[in-house]
């Protein structure tokens, strides 16, 4: 997980966090509405794991998630991105939505090869 730019980094970092806090609305809304909220409370978990798993290697930030949880949000951001890139696929290029979703896919690539390697560890 060596020569990532800091800028990557920070990116990577913003954009989990930019993540959790639509997920977090969403799953508000979604329960006011009395909806099924399993999937997003999945990627939520997902999500969290994600950005404490990179806080972890690059800032040394202790994580309590067992293998199986690192194992269940691998999967989970794993099945992500037939949709992100679904998305992206339709915008323009330029576009600040696709730079978003650019964002979004290295953070995700990021955090798995993360959780691929601390399973692996």
């Amino acid at each position: 997980m060596e020569n990532i730019s800091n800028e990557d980094k920070l990116e990577s970092i913003k954009s989990f966090q930019s993540t959790i806090r639509k997920l977090e609305k969403t799953l508000a809304t979604m329960t006011q509405k009395g909806a099924n909220t399993t999937l997003v409370k999945q990627r939520l978990k997902a999500s969290n794991i994600g950005l404490a798993i990179l806080e972890n290697v690059w800032n040394q930030k202790p994580h309590q998630f067992t293998l199986e949880d690192l194992a269940e949000a691998r999967n989970v951001l794993t099945g992500l991105f037939p949709s992100i890139e679904n998305s992206y696929a339709k915008l323009k290029a330029g576009s600040s939505q696709r730079t978003l979703l650019e964002r979004r896919i290295k953070a995700l690539e990021l955090a798995i090869r993360a959780i691929d390697n601390l399973s692996t560890d």
